[in-house]
């Protein structure tokens, strides 16, 4: 298939060269920041550069939109398609209803279930991707497509994807971000964060073979009080990150019990 992308962010960094890679052909790349659009176009084989969004007279059919969230239902009311389009989002968050007044014969979603970033080298083939369709028109581009870059296809409505989107912020971001925490802790202290690698290796290893709440320990899964009060009196010197500490450990509290 001939597909364009409006958007040059870390997604279609990644899913523009898988889709030349496996067959289908990249044929242009808009992005509100051109260079990004040049950089991107520079990792494909066909593709150019497209300075606005009129794609009437564009040889592609299939159109991504892998923008930020908040900017896909004006880009879908902007875009100028031509005939027999399908307009796709790859969003985790936004409902399939959100491109509702494009222009287009057929719309859908594509969401890859992945953190991406652009200097970490991805094998799609492994990535869980969920697609919605508004029709049996588009459920088949979807498939043709997310099959042939993925071993791992499902369907999925928008209320089961924005699940999937609130758990994988828990699971992804909220958990990098402790260790963002974890790190500058130690770093106060003079003290190496790869130190902390055999505990994090083994935490994900154990959470993913036992489960998460089979695995948890530490003090407050313990209700060892008097320690949590010892740990909120050492971070006295940044209010956010104690704050931050007791809440998480109350929550732990209330889950497994406190006395």
């Amino acid at each position: 298939m001939d597909i364009s992308f409006i958007g040059s962010g870390n997604l279609a960094w990644h899913l523009a060269p898988a889709f030349d890679n496996a067959g289908h052909v990249v044929r242009e790349v808009f992005s509100r920041n051109q260079k990004h659009a040049e950089m991107l176009t520079g990792r494909l084989y066909q593709a150019v550069v497209k300075t606005s969004l009129d794609f009437s007279q564009s040889k592609s059919r299939v159109f991504f939109i892998a923008v930020n969230d908040d900017s896909i239902e004006k880009i879908s009311t902007e875009i100028v398609l031509p005939e027999n389009a399908c307009l796709i989002h790859t969003s985790g968050s936004q409902p399939l209803e959100v491109l509702q007044f494009a222009a287009a014969t057929a719309c859908g979603v594509f969401y890859p279930l992945q953190t991406f970033t652009r200097n970490k080298r991805i094998d799609f083939k492994s990535i869980p991707l969920f697609i919605e369709s508004d029709g049996e028109a588009s459920e088949k581009i979807l498939m043709t497509l997310a099959k042939a870059v993925s071993e791992n296809v499902r369907k999925i409505t928008s209320e089961e994807r924005k699940a999937l989107h609130v758990a994988a912020v828990f699971a992804s971001n909220f958990s990098n971000h402790m260790l963002t925490v974890a790190k500058k802790i130690l770093a106060e202290s003079s003290l190496d964060f790869a130190l902390l690698k055999p505990l994090i290796l083994e935490t994900i290893t154990k959470s993913l073979s036992l489960g998460p709440e089979e695995s948890q320990t530490g003090p407050a899964m313990r209700s060892d009080l008097e320690i949590l009060d010892h740990h909120v009196a050492f971070l006295k010197n940044d209010d956010r990150v104690a704050e931050l500490y007791k809440i998480i450990s109350q929550h732990i509290l209330d889950t497994y019990g406190s006395p």
